[in-house]
């Protein structure tokens, strides 16, 4: 635990450094803070944090820069009285968000956009796991040649439009018996439970007999085999801006991260149990291609279950307070939705 003056040391320091990449000396910290002490008895003090692992000295007689123990002390303890984020910047968030809520899709697109355009950092929205989903009904669209669209949408409204391959052509009329066919079959059941009820009846051959059912059961094959969520991801150009990914190779490394969107996805799964917002800092990170980053997520629900997520991803020197201000509204709104429309 560390004293009262310690506390506001490293609270001003890495507010500092937060506003400003550089370290921080002792001068700053009087100019900016009405703390009351000398710059000597402040530089004791830092020497004291950077002895307890807070803080870190670049090169001799260079200010301090917070480490990642600092800035979980910081999250932690020194905002446990969430900042109030502007009126203004919240109000603003949830009207962008409302005029798109018919869409989800397009919603959570739009959800990541606006985390990105008031952090400044990278906004990611997570579609719902589709694991849970219950199908409503599908539609089978001929598209070109040995080709049909699939709109498949689920009890929670998410519209999931992919094109599939067919091993002959099949016309418009075929395709509404076969939608039909599935629809009275699977209506009501989750997609869980159709892919397994599928590879069953796949390997019955002589269910197979019937030339509509074995057709129906090659689509659902195809359709319901594939349960991956979708990642949208926003912000890219915002953050190559910032003086943290200056150098080449921190930004080949951010690319990596971004464009590997199972990676994202398997962080994402480690808070889907959790409530409220999560914050990984740095190396405390559990994937290790997040290490050089900071992620604040939160999941968002159907009633009260978690069935997506959304995040910023940032540089260590992250705006944390507004970063989780952001995220929990976001999150809170999202899941209203869906609960709304259940």
């Amino acid at each position: 635990m560390l004293d009262g003056r310690s506390k506001q040391i490293l609270e001003a320091v890495i507010q500092l450094y937060i506003s400003s990449p550089g370290p921080v000396g002792s001068r700053a910290i009087t100019k900016k803070f009405p703390i009351g002490l000398s710059p000597a008895t402040i530089r004791n003090i830092m020497s004291d944090l950077e002895d307890m692992g807070f803080l870190r000295q670049p090169h001799t007689s260079a200010g301090r820069v917070p480490t990642d123990s600092g800035y979980r002390y910081y999250v932690d303890t020194l905002t446990t009285e969430k900042s109030e984020i502007d009126a203004e910047l919240s109000s603003e968030l949830i009207r962008k968000l409302e005029i798109i809520r018919t869409d989800v899709n397009s919603f959570l697109d739009n959800a990541s956009r606006m985390l990105s355009e008031l952090s400044h950092y990278i906004g990611i929205s997570v579609t719902p796991n589709t694991h849970h989903a219950t199908l409503s009904r599908i539609e089978l669209i001929p598209y070109r040649k040995n080709q049909i669209a699939v709109m498949l949408i689920t009890d929670e409204a998410v519209i999931r439009n992919r094109i599939i391959s067919a091993e002959h052509e099949i016309s418009r009329e075929d395709l509404n018996r076969l939608s039909g066919y599935i629809n009275e079959r699977y209506a009501g059941h989750t997609l869980e439970e159709i892919r397994k009820t599928v590879v069953a009846e796949i390997a019955n051959d002589h269910i197979l007999c019937d030339s509509l059912i074995s057709e129906a059961m090659a689509i659902c094959k195809n359709v319901f085999s594939v349960s991956d969520s979708d990642v949208f991801i926003s912000g890219l150009s915002e953050v190559l801006t910032l003086p943290d990914f200056c150098d080449i190779e921190r930004i080949r490394r951010l690319l990596k991260t971004i464009e590997d969107k199972h990676v994202i996805l398997s962080l994402l799964e480690k808070i889907s149990s959790t409530d409220g917002p999560q914050v990984f800092i740095g190396s405390e990170n559990p994937l290790d291609e997040f290490k050089q980053f900071s992620f604040v997520a939160a999941p968002y629900c159907e009633g009260t279950r978690p069935i997506g997520a959304i995040a910023i991803i940032g540089p260590t020197r992250m705006n944390y307070s507004q970063a989780i201000t952001l995220v929990d509204i976001t999150a809170k709104f999202i899941t209203e939705i869906f609960s709304y429309s259940r």
